[in-house]
């Protein structure tokens, strides 16, 4: 078995194998992957979980009053904060667990592949994770590379191979890929089980672009095509093969919201120790008279009196602390769990965003990102695949200055140009047609098994099969597009004709051309030549006739420049100089990159949006350029600014690059009127980073658009990771169909993979996946914008009801000498966030709409109300804390001012007492927070007035059940009939209209003032909504424009009143 020798890395989660050669003990890892990464395994899932968790502040808070209620005597049971605790963190392993699994389901999948490999003699089928360095593998048609392999021999004569790389650098055109000359004849499996050979090579690199050899390593994930079967040997296995060296290492992603929530309850935690504290002290200070200190119907015990005055205030402090626990909502992380997982089946649910072609819908891999969907201000997306459908076709043609244009397969004349020659121009059209169909290096593969592949005459099936059974492979899309074109074409018949291929001119960069040399069936030579102009695909067609002696010439010098052993590229563009002259021009083809549907509408969307569109693709320029500007990435009138080809290994070019840098920042700055673009190479981009990074990002920035090509995958992580860290920290999303654009999906805020023709990494390792980038203006303008606001709310409303919750016990301890004497009863503290106060706000953060989803989309403009995190403000994080605050205030001195003069408010003159006032501030408390949130609802569904109505309902016939019946298991029941004693008052009922109106009312007066005042430009798409909703409701009275409009009805009303 051949052996290979490389470098030994390790890594911790492979098993490696040993090979011992040459005395050098080599260490070569599996071929297992980790294009997803898992964070569990059956055996760490509980002890991790459990760590991860915890290192959220409020989860390691409430861990730590629960052991401190359980250490000292505290006013609350530990059931408080214990129950609470273990609901937050068994719903959250649950849903991180099933997420974990489908991660670990997809890398699964990629490993366990069947694949065959020569093994005693024989062909063995085993799994991807099987192959070691050495096995030699078969890969058949269609399928791709399991590992590096370098190519043995395939079943071609001339031992050549066609793949496509799309998935690791966007290039979807055709590649031929030669075998180890010595090997090419090892044909069976017996001759390559007795090969014995060594391949050197260099240590593992992430370049795609310096293979092992010409042209000899196939990479992973690449896909063979047009070659029935190849043996490889495996040179780079699992993380060492440069697909797996491109991939970057993903970690975790945090929403900006989840990172302001850490903020708030920071301050929250600082509120509550400065409560805590003050409470401590001021306890002191009132016992330091000795009639508080000692009253005579609460004597000190011996130990009291002897216990440390320090240990004694530590026991206080905490006592307090524990009493004033609520004010950090442990709730709201279980909340915003339930709210994120529940809310990501809206996205799949969503018919706008199901492709019926495909039959494919939206997916949803990582529901912590909702709302980030909301925040996006770069967009970073790959090019083939995703803006384009990786299909070329054929549009129109030039031919002696006549336009035509194909129609149902024919080619059909718009109209003669005056410069069109006189006369029948059907000689012209037939030389055109000629040079199309025969200067290409187009494969044809039948789809019939018995049919030839590589070999034999094609020309020998064109009476047995149609054009439907052959398919067509090329080293260039266009060529392919060309070709499928004539065939489709019927005013020429091309296949009674045969001609003899002498020579290929290759295509490269610097000629923008390629030639063939052809005998006709009447033994002369001719030289069909296609040229290609930048920024378009356009191909201009021309042609030369050698007579026997210059052909015996052209033949001389194109054999002598291949054979050089010097300078043999130089030679080679002398020759090919020397044969491409003198060329008589036929015309002119126009081939279209098909772009994907409404993309141009979608990038100009986004642009109103505020989001910057940039373009990062592994393809050349020119084609970058020509699909940026049909698609709408840049505009015909926009100042196209270029950096290419500058390369760090020059110290000249290193000057020019900083010099034309300084001029375009000039530029941008003194024509500011005028849309700039920038285009920038790979290698450019790598010098500009290294040299003169700050004034590349301020030239980027100040760019409508920018297009980035020959990227390697890392550069795209690169450019992401750029942005990322930037000053401003803009949320950044990167959109991409192929395995090249798994590192820039990992690396961004938000990544979005498309269900496209290059595999489905980049679906695997994405947080969404949409089907076409279409969707992506659906997904940010109204998904991302309808999960913001919602979450923001749903943050911020949760701080405010706890505010509300917890101040009035801290008032009430100014009135009961800091006795600890808890204001609440606890099973009303353990209740108040889990059942009284959390389906109503539940239920509005998965249905709030400000606006309907058409207007959002129609107005992308709105997007821009939300950005930067504006809802999350630290401007509005104080108002709603103080609003808490104010009510909180409100709750208690309301009740104390109707109740604290005259306590004898039953009609029989019985008195209320400490558990009746805690309970008619609890009641207040509940329907006041409660309709709070009912005045920030604009979208009212029949389930948000079950669970708001359904929730106040609920707290009653609770409080009656609990309070008018003696339970056996309660040691102590407070709270035996003090509700139905409060219900049965006036004075009560009348004492909690009052307050609930004092608290909400000065709210609507400042929504009404603020809206009229000013309002944003989401209210003012409200209002305009409502006007004509009112226009549609007299003019049409069919059931459907009513139901289109009735939950708008309720909500505008709610916003007027």
């Amino acid at each position: 078995m051949p052996s290979c020798i490389h470098g030994g890395f390790k890594y911790g989660l492979l098993k490696p194998t040993y090979t011992l050669l040459n005395n050098l003990f080599l260490v070569f890892i599996l071929n297992v992957v980790f294009f997803c990464l898992f964070q569990y395994t059956i055996w760490n899932f509980v002890p991790k979980n459990l760590f991860e968790q915890f290192r959220r502040i409020a989860n390691f808070y409430f861990l730590v009053i629960f052991l401190v209620q359980l250490m000292i005597d505290t006013p609350t049971s530990p059931v408080t904060s214990g129950l609470p605790l273990f609901f937050v963190i068994t719903v959250t392993a649950i849903k991180q667990g099933y997420e974990d699994w489908l991660r670990h389901k997809a890398d699964n999948e990629v490993n366990g592949a069947p694949v065959f490999v020569v093994r005693s003699g024989s062909l063995v089928q085993t799994r991807s994770k099987n192959i070691r360095v050495g096995d030699i593998v078969r890969v058949a048609k269609d399928e791709t590379f399991p590992a590096d392999l370098a190519l043995l021999s395939s079943d071609r004569g001339d031992g050549t191979c066609h793949i496509t790389t799309a998935s690791l650098d966007g290039e979807t055109n055709l590649k031929t890929h030669y075998s180890v000359a010595e090997t090419t004849v090892c044909q069976s499996v017996s001759q390559l089980e007795s090969l014995q050979a060594v391949v050197e090579c260099q240590q593992p690199e992430a370049d795609l672009y310096r293979p092992l050899g010409p042209e000899n390593l196939l990479l992973r994930g690449a896909r063979l095509k047009n070659t029935k079967e190849i043996f490889g040997v495996a040179v780079y296995t699992g993380m060492e093969s440069k697909m797996a060296l491109n991939y970057k290492c993903k970690s975790q992603k945090r929403s900006a919201v989840e990172k302001s929530m850490n903020t708030f309850l920071i301050i929250y935690l600082g509120i509550l120790l400065f409560e805590a504290i003050l409470s401590t002290i001021l306890k002191y200070a009132w016992q330091a008279e000795d009639k508080w200190d000692e009253p005579f119907y609460n004597q000190k015990t011996e130990q009291e009196r002897n216990s440390s005055p320090i240990l004694k205030f530590i026991s206080d402090f905490l006592a307090f602390l524990v009493l004033y626990n609520f004010i950090i909502p442990i709730s709201l992380y279980v909340t915003v769990e339930m709210q994120k997982f529940l809310g990501s089946f809206f996205i799949g649910w969503d018919l706008d965003l199901y492709h019926e072609e495909s039959d494919q819908k939206a997916q949803v891999n990582t529901s912590d990102l909702n709302e980030e969907l909301g925040q996006v201000e770069y967009v970073f997306t790959d090019k083939t695949g995703t803006l384009t459908e990786n299909e070329m076709h054929f549009r129109e043609c030039s031919i002696n200055g006549t336009k035509y244009r194909e129609v149902n397969g024919k080619l059909v004349p718009e109209g003669m140009t005056d410069d069109s020659p006189d006369g029948s121009t059907i000689d012209g059209e037939l030389l055109f047609l000629k040079a199309v169909s025969l200067c290409h290096t187009v494969q044809i593969s039948y789809d019939q098994p018995d049919c030839p592949v590589g070999g034999g005459d094609p020309f020998s099936h064109a009476n047995g099969f149609s054009s439907n059974h052959m398919e067509y492979y090329a080293s260039s899309p266009d060529e392919k597009a060309l070709v499928e074109s004539k065939v489709r074409s019927t005013r020429v018949s091309l296949f009674a004709l045969r001609y003899k291929l002498l020579h290929v001119l290759e295509f490269d960069s610097d000629r923008r051309r390629m030639s063939v040399i052809l005998q006709t069936p009447s033994g002369n030579s001719t030289l069909p030549y296609t040229v290609c102009f930048k920024g378009l695909r356009t191909l201009v067609v021309a042609c030369r006739h050698f007579s026997p002696e210059e052909y015996i010439d052209v033949d001389r010098h194109l054999n002598a420049a291949r054979t050089a052993l010097q300078q043999r590229e130089e030679r080679l563009q002398e020759a090919f100089s020397y044969i491409e002259r003198d060329l008589h021009l036929l015309g002119a083809t126009g081939v279209e990159d098909k772009l994907q549907d409404k993309v141009q509408e979608t990038i100009e969307a986004l642009r109103l949006a505020g989001i910057k569109v940039w373009v990062l693709t592994g393809d050349k320029h020119e084609t970058a350029v020509s699909v940026s500007l049909s698609c709408g990435h840049f505009h015909r009138t926009m100042n196209i600014l270029e950096l290419l080809q500058q390369r760090s290994d020059n110290e000249e070019q290193r000057r020019h690059l900083g010099g034309t840098e300084i001029r375009y920042s000039v530029r941008i700055k003194e024509d500011h009127v005028i849309q700039h673009g920038l285009v920038v190479d790979g290698a450019s981009l790598s010098l500009a980073l290294r040299e003169h990074e700050k004034l590349f990002m301020e030239v980027c920035k100040n760019c409508s658009a920018v297009l980035c090509c020959r990227m390697a995958p890392l550069q795209k992580a690169k450019v992401v990771r750029l942005f990322k860290t930037s000053p401003e920290k803009p949320i950044t999303l990167a959109i991409g169909d192929g395995a090249n654009d798994v590192s820039m999906i990992q690396e961004a805020h938000v990544g979005i993979g498309i269900m496209g023709k290059e595999g489905r990494q980049a679906v695997r390792n994405s947080d969404y996946a949409i089907a076409r980038f279409k969707f992506l203006a659906k997904l940010l303008l109204v998904h991302g914008h309808f999960y913001y606001i919602r979450i923001a709310t749903l943050v911020q409303y949760f701080f405010y009801k706890n505010v509300c919750f917890i101040t009035p016990q801290f008032l009430y301890q100014f009135f009961c000498l800091f006795s600890q004497q808890t204001l609440y009863d606890s099973v009303y503290l353990t209740l108040y966030n889990i059942c009284f106060t959390s389906l109503p706000i539940l239920v509005y953060s998965l249905f709030e709409q400000l606006v309907h989803p058409h207007v959002l989309q129609n107005k992308p403009g709105l997007y821009r109300d939300i950005s930067k995190n504006s809802l999350l403000s630290f401007r509005t994080f104080l108002y709603w804390t103080l609003l808490g605050f104010c009510h909180a205030f409100i709750f208690f001195f309301g009740s104390y001012i109707l109740m604290g003069e005259d306590t004898t408010l039953m009609g029989n003159g019985q008195m209320f007492g400490n558990w009746t006032f805690g309970t008619l501030v609890f009641t207040v408390m509940v329907i006041t927070v409660t309709l709070k949130l009912a005045l920030e609802t604009h979208f009212w569904t029949w389930m948000n007035h079950f669970v708001t109505w359904g929730s106040i309902a609920f707290y009653f016939i609770f409080s009656l059940f609990y309070g008018g019946i003696i339970w056996p298991f309660l040691h102590t029941q407070d709270m035996y009939f003090v509700f139905v004693h409060l219900l049965s008052s006036g004075s009560a009922w009348f004492a909690i209209i009052i307050i609930v109106i004092t608290c909400l009312f000065p709210d609507v007066v400042k929504k009404i003032f603020y809206r009229h005042l000013q309002p944003t430009g989401t209210q003012k798409s409200q209002q305009r909504l409502f006007f004509g909703f009112l226009g549609t409701f007299v003019k049409k009275s069919s059931h459907s424009s009513k139901v289109d409009y009735t939950c708008y009805k309720v909500q505008v009303l709610f916003q007027i009143v």
